[in-house]
């Protein structure tokens, strides 16, 4: 099957469940809920199937040290695509992972932007002031917790263009581990950079691959300047994980 029949198909599953979210959310919130995890436990599953089997396009989450991780965590990692989201999602399928993210995200983006307000995802407007934004990550961390949900914080801030990790941003960072009072789980990917936009998926699906793997454990932080260490050192780790995956086949795990 060639990449635009792939992406026929592929459309042809989102676009209904997007419509429907749409119409849905503003309607009743209960069942938006139920559209978007339809999405993400059903729909997501199947598009990852299609892209393996018609473009072999493989999905490499590695499993050794998940064994490590305690019941409740934080999740940072590196930030690549919007596909990070859907990842993450079928990285961890037993826990209910939320993001913070723009609030951009939560307007006009087809499956997701729905998902996201529904599930109640951490939405920072663009044009919050500092503290503004360290509100919403505080009442994001208190609101996590209670419901025994794995917050990801992508402390990039926004995607690279090339796939290496960026500047770290520690302020969102401090504020959730703060909040929330929870071990750090670092992690690292790579592959939603070479599929940022249409004409990249369009050249890149085919024996491309997606990889995801979880790096280090850390207890809780409990200064400024243990946040600051956690992000330089895990910093160093994304890009030397990174560095090493590129040097494999796609088909090879």
């Amino acid at each position: 099957m060639s990449s635009f029949l792939t992406l026929v198909c592929l459309f042809s599953m989102v676009i209904p469940a997007s419509i429907a979210n749409i119409f849905a959310y503003p309607v009743s919130r209960k069942l938006s809920v139920r559209i978007s995890n339809y999405i993400v436990r059903v729909l997501a599953p199947r598009l990852f199937a299609i892209l393996r089997k018609y473009r072999k396009f493989n999905f490499w989450g590695y499993d050794d040290k998940k064994n490590e991780l305690p019941e409740d965590f934080i999740i940072i990692s590196n930030h690549q695509s919007l596909l990070d989201i859907p990842v993450f999602m079928k990285y961890f399928p037993d826990k209910e992972v939320r993001f913070i993210a723009k609030d951009a995200l939560g307007r006009h983006v087809p499956l997701v932007s729905e998902m996201l307000r529904a599930q109640e995802h951490c939405l920072i407007p663009r044009k919050a002031k500092p503290m503004e934004a360290m509100r919403y990550i505080s009442d994001f961390g208190k609101r996590v917790i209670e419901r025994k949900q794995i917050p990801i914080l992508f402390p990039e801030g926004s995607r690279t263009r090339d796939g290496n990790v960026g500047k770290f941003f520690s302020a969102g960072f401090r504020q959730l581990t703060e909040s929330t009072g929870l071990p750090v789980v670092v992690c690292a990917l790579d592959g939603g950079w070479k599929l940022r936009d249409l004409r990249k998926l369009m050249t890149n699906l085919k024996h491309g691959c997606y990889r995801v793997k979880v790096l280090r454990v850390y207890e809780p932080p409990k200064t400024k300047e243990e946040c600051n260490k956690i992000l330089e050192e895990s910093k160093l780790l994304m890009q030397q994980q990174i560095e090493y995956w590129r040097q494999l086949p796609a088909n090879k795990k």
